[in-house]
């Protein structure tokens, strides 16, 4: 393994050329100098895939702002859930200093 990271455009670039018959296998192998498997990987996951199969896993995984963010809404609905319960629960009639399980 030579240890070449390729983009997604290039991928979908190549798949295209393929697919067109622009240019075959060889031809591509021998110009960007990739080995035939990897090329034909390429065209077999854009084939069960289309172009999400040359995602990079950052673009799949929701970034960490995101996932606080999400969480900061997650916290403010319980939050406002907590405040409605103790509302609703303060309203409630008193036995012996706790609120009646029957009421509930």
């Amino acid at each position: 393994m030579n240890g070449r990271v390729h983009s997604q455009a290039f991928k979908l670039m190549i798949v295209h050329q393929l697919a067109t018959g622009e240019r075959r296998p060889a031809q591509i192998c021998r110009e960007h100098n990739l080995p035939s498997s990897l090329v034909s990987r390429w065209q077999k996951e854009y084939q069960m895939h289309g172009e999400a199969a040359f995602a990079s896993k950052r673009e799949a995984e929701p970034s960490a702002e995101a996932k606080i963010a999400e969480l900061e809404c997650f916290c403010g609905q319980l939050a406002m859930e907590n405040a409605l319960l103790k509302k609703a629960l303060g309203k409630l009639p008193l036995s012996n200093g706790m609120p009646s399980l029957n009421m509930l």
